[in-house]
């Protein structure tokens, strides 16, 4: 957090994300956030030129040479990396066209010390099959948070997890596996927990990852991704994402900052609708378990309240009914899209199994009857209306409810 000037109080969460990246702006004279869209740069003579190309193309800032190339460097995307550095408690922070762009431009920069990843499952689908592919020449060891001691070798390059985890809402310590971890860096995906209930570099993580597509941008209408870490690290991750033209686009970048500001009061209005879903689901016959951080028993180590402040917006629901139920239910709903992705302003639903898992191995992927909800900012009764509607007239009509009990 940052210091409140001369009071030396530190200013609250909200506060922060309001200003945070907009410091200069009285002094550029304007209010809004400016959006540089420029491809190339003027070039004051061929010496400054040649001097802040190799200062940008070797993963420092620009020099007085200016920023050159759109490919390289981007002012209105180091704004919003600057702003979610803060957020984080970060160094620094580094912007992608998308999650899986900065996940990739992550691990290659660790594959500097070694080809090994260790991979601790649950984890979102697109990162599951890219480790599994070993498209990117990387040797994945998958496991249990509590085999991450036991999977770490001499050449392993980085730590890899996700918490809350994707779909299932697993929390796992964080401060755990970096103890087993030893020296090698911990990645963790922090997406479903955004900057406002979880800070990962603060239980000793070397990277907080987020596909800002969701909670931080929040409308559904940009794509980016970013990782919060240490300037030594920023500093390996920026020429990856130099060489690989994997850099945000800056109106993507402007969009996902002005979503900044919303952040907290959007997360924690969702939540809150989230929580009493939770309730009123895990009481219908039609749902076998409701996985949700917030329900008793689904925080076996005690992470609420220490490393995560709060549990969150996202839902997953297993129907007694399996696939059958989970096809019919989907149908039926009326407010929530049928629709990958999540933490929008509106209520999303899916199926993992199909969709966001399908290329996950058949003996890691989420069940046939688990569909995953996004809650937006509907009016909490509305989203319970649909949804019990949904249960009652396509899970638990006659033909379900026999198939369902033939399984």
């Amino acid at each position: 957090m940052t210091s409140n000037g001369a009071s030396g109080r530190e200013d609250a969460f909200e506060t922060i994300a309001v200003r945070a990246g907009r410091d200069d702006l009285t002094a550029l004279g304007v209010h809004a956030l400016p959006i540089d869209l420029s491809t190339t740069n003027p070039l004051p003579d061929i010496d400054a030129g040649g001097g802040s190309y190799e200062a940008i193309a070797t993963g420092g800032h620009p020099t007085e040479g200016g920023n050159v190339y759109g490919r390289l460097w981007n002012p209105t995307v180091a704004r919003f990396e600057e702003a979610l550095a803060t957020l984080e408690g970060a160094d620094e922070a580094v912007a992608f066209a998308s999650g899986m762009a900065t996940f990739s431009a992550t691990l290659l920069a660790a594959m500097n010390r070694g080809r090994h990843v260790v991979a601790v499952r649950p984890l979102y689908g697109g990162t599951d099959h890219l480790l599994a592919s070993g498209l990117l020449g990387a040797e994945t060891t998958f496991c249990a948070p509590a085999e991450v001691g036991d999977a770490v070798r001499a050449d392993t390059c980085l730590v890899v997890m996700e918490t809350p985890c994707n779909p299932t809402l697993e929390l796992i310590d964080i401060a755990a596996v970096v103890a087993a971890s030893g020296d090698v860096p911990v990645m963790v995906d922090s997406t479903f927990a955004t900057p406002v209930l979880q800070n990962p570099l603060a239980h000793g993580a070397a990277f907080a990852l987020h596909s800002a597509t969701k909670y931080l941008g929040g409308h559904g209408d940009a794509m980016g991704g970013v990782v919060a870490t240490s300037a030594e690290w920023a500093t390996a991750i920026r020429p990856v994402r130099a060489i690989t033209g994997g850099l945000l686009h800056p109106l993507g970048a402007y969009l996902l900052h002005r979503g900044l500001p919303t952040l907290a009061l959007r997360v924690r209005a969702q939540q809150a609708t989230a929580g009493e879903l939770a309730v009123l689901l895990a009481q219908h016959p039609a749902v076998a378990r409701v996985h949700y951080p917030g329900l008793p028993g689904s925080d076996p180590h005690g992470l609420l309240g220490s490393q995560l402040r709060g549990p969150g917006a996202m839902l997953a629901l297993d129907l007694a009914g399996g696939y059958a139920a989970a096809q019919a239910f989907t149908g039926a709903l009326r407010l929530f899209t049928h629709a990958v992705s999540l933490g929008g302003v509106d209520s999303l639903v899916q199926h993992p199994a199909s969709l966001t898992h399908r290329p996950v191995a058949p003996d890691a992927r989420p069940g046939a009857g688990i569909v995953r909800l996004s809650i937006g900012l509907e009016s909490g009764a509305d989203l319970w209306r649909d949804l019990e509607a949904a249960l009652d007239a396509a899970v638990l009509d006659p033909s379900m409810a026999a198939q369902a009990s033939a399984t």
